[in-house]
């Protein structure tokens, strides 16, 4: 594939990226945000490159990942990293519409699904004229409905579904959840700096929980007073950054 190359992700793992399929901050929050504990079974749908995956695995090698991504190309990446990175018996890229999972990935088993979806609903805003850029920040190929269904199919009761999105789509998000029998039990924002509106929220649901709590965590700021990552976006780069 042209155009591609690898960057370190810290940790000694590395990920292939190109111009289409690369990551970004989002990705990284999201990764962290959602971060299975040790054994569990987790999903990552529409991944891209493969980056949430890694990061998980980055941190702990005993979980075990299904990385399901649409486009062809994509998929191809993530099984370079994986065989790059030794992870065979760890992660499993699955090339599918995640409509159509029944029979390849089985419902009702994962302790946590994550997904970082496209943030622009389809019909609106300037579309990418490349395919994979289309998909990837256009609601072109599913909608917010699609992903929290396949999700709701997925997990286990009780399991967890991670995601993250802009601010604007919130109430979105959270009825899409709950129309999938997924209950928003944990928000965070997320913001450049404090003189700045939030840009970015990830938020946690479980599967078939009970409705009236919802966790709404301190706002994590990338941006110091300085300028520079806040500690806890250092942290949380940890040594990718070196």
């Amino acid at each position: 594939m042209k155009d591609t190359h690898i960057e370190p992700l810290g940790n000694g793992v590395k990920i292939y990226v190109s111009k289409s399929y690369h990551f970004s901050t989002d990705t990284i929050l999201l990764a962290d945000f959602s971060m299975p504990k040790s054994g569990k079974k987790c999903v990552d749908l529409g991944t891209g490159c493969g980056t949430i995956p890694l990061l998980w695995l980055k941190r702990d090698r005993s979980i075990s990942v299904d990385a399901v991504e649409l486009q062809k190309s994509a998929c191809e990446l993530a099984e370079k990293s994986v065989e790059l990175n030794g992870f065979a018996d760890n992660m499993r890229v699955i090339n599918s519409d995640l409509r159509e999972l029944r029979g390849t990935l089985g419902f009702g088993c994962y302790d946590v699904v994550a997904c970082n979806p496209p943030y622009k609903q389809g019909g609106t805003g300037i579309k990418n004229p490349e395919s994979a850029k289309l998909i990837a920040r256009h609601e072109s190929e599913c909608t917010l409905g699609d992903i929290c269904a396949a999700a709701s199919k997925l997990l286990q009761f009780g399991g967890r579904f991670c995601v993250c999105h802009r601010p604007e789509r919130l109430a979105d998000v959270m009825e899409s959840m709950r129309e999938a029998d997924i209950e928003p039990k944990r928000l965070r924002l997320v913001q450049q700096r404090k003189s700045k509106a939030p840009k970015l929220f990830l938020l946690e649901g479980r599967k078939s929980g009970n409705r009236g709590f919802l966790d709404v965590l301190p706002t994590l700021f990338i941006e110091d007073e300085n300028g520079g990552f806040s500690d806890e976006m250092l942290a949380i780069y940890g040594d990718y950054k070196s």
